[in-house]
């Protein structure tokens, strides 16, 4: 613990033991009235990248695929959505909340523009205001029914971001950069906060990638040669996409007329995003894990394999690290991931508590190899089960000491 620590962990980013003894999910309810399925955050690490740019043009794919869409504006400073959209109407509300503002196709905006009377207003806050500002567009706006909400979020790593990642359930993040090195440096911030927090990262954008010569269509690197699939590769992510300089979009965007635009830059990424649609057959499971291997003892786990599943089948996994959480402040480490089913070796009574109360359910009593686990409990051959006990956690776990009674199958938590 910081030597100025205000024992307010909510507002804090740094790793800390006493972080198990606190409430690990601070997130906040939407509106009663809204209805909201999964977040998106687009994100930079620095400005100036076209992050704005790239949530516009994504939230304009998700409505073109006939899903409800919303665009929250955490940029609270440097709000530029409604001139992407061209919306000069005003935010309305009652005594019930706050309505957003729906653009020409149908997309629901809310944005501090939309609520300043002048849209040349400097916001002169500080941090913890702006930060209670953006948790308000989540919790006091009417949204109605959203299949899909992306979050513009400020740039950086800062208060703001913090706060939309512990108060608003984000399922994925993408990260925006383009080519230069020290913007590729920053970017790496942005997608290790991301990894810190437990949000997986659906993929990489590299805006202002080349230029298009118009007379003979050859690709020029204006900012030197991409670094973007490197970037991918180093943090083991699959989905990248490169927009170029293009003066249609540009225009685009001064006129208000961002839902016209043209191209297929971002088909690939908007296709992952749908992937990841909540439903009957969607689902995430973790497991606790070691080198392949399922790892015996829930409360020691040091990360998890998360796998998504869509359709019964594994469309993708990760590693993902507790961040120094145990027993049953795990629970809540998962619950953040959106987890809906646990596999484990053993696992102690209190932690079985919490992830009971967080309904994830729990397939304890398994050891092997983790993929093969997934493909068991896949295959319907993985019985849910509570009895892999473990319930002496102020004793020397070994190699050597079963935990629970399985031992006739062999099973030991560590």
């Amino acid at each position: 613990m910081s030597e100025n620590c205000d024992n307010n962990c909510s507002s804090c980013g740094e790793d800390c033991a006493d972080r198990d003894r606190e409430q690990t999910d601070f997130r906040e309810k939407p509106h009663e009235l809204s209805h909201i399925g999964k977040v998106i955050a687009v994100m930079s690490g620095k400005g100036g990248v076209g992050k704005s740019l790239i949530t516009s043009l994504l939230a304009v794919l998700s409505q073109r695929n006939g899903y409800n869409t919303a665009i929250l504006d955490a940029d609270v400073t440097g709000p530029s959505i409604p001139k992407a959209f061209g919306l000069h109407e005003k935010a309305g509300g009652n005594e019930n909340g706050i309505f957003p503002v729906k653009t020409k196709s149908g997309i629901s905006v809310m944005s501090l523009n939309l609520l300043m009377e002048n849209d040349t207003d400097p916001v002169i806050w500080r941090g913890p205001i702006i930060a209670g500002a953006v948790k308000q567009f989540w919790t006091d706006v009417i949204w109605d029914d959203v299949d899909y909400m992306f979050i513009d979020m400020p740039p950086g790593t800062g208060d703001v971001p913090l706060t939309v990642f512990q108060s608003i359930p984000v399922d994925g993040i993408i990260i925006v950069t383009s080519p230069q090195e020290l913007v590729g440096m920053i970017v790496e911030k942005a997608i290790n906060m991301s990894k810190k927090m437990g949000i997986p990262i659906i993929g990489l954008v590299e805006n202002m990638s080349y230029a298009v010569c118009p007379n003979c269509g050859e690709k020029y690197e204006v900012f030197g040669e991409s670094r973007i699939e490197a970037t991918a590769a180093k943090f083991g992510l699959k989905t990248t996409a490169k927009l170029p300089f293009d003066r249609k979009l540009s225009a685009a965007c001064d006129a208000g007329m961002i839902e016209l635009f043209e191209g297929n830059w971002l088909d690939d990424m908007i296709k992952i995003i749908e992937v990841i649609k909540g439903g009957e057959k969607a689902m995430r499971i973790a497991v606790t894990y070691d080198n392949g291997q399922v790892f015996q003892h829930f409360g020691k786990t040091e990360q998890f394999k998360v796998y998504e599943i869509e359709d019964g089948k594994i469309i993708s996994s990760e590693v993902i690290s507790n961040n120094g959480a145990g027993h049953e402040a795990l629970a809540g480490v998962l619950n953040n991931l959106k987890i809906d089913a646990l596999i484990c070796g053993g696992i102690g009574g209190g932690a079985q508590a919490a992830l009971n109360q967080a309904n994830i359910k729990i397939f304890a009593g398994a050891s092997g190899d983790a993929d093969k686990a997934v493909e068991s409990f896949l295959a319907g051959k993985l019985e849910s089960s509570s009895e892999a006990n473990c319930d002496h956690h102020g004793e020397d776990h070994t190699e050597e000491h079963c935990c629970g009674e399985h031992h006739d199958g062999g099973h030991c938590c560590g």
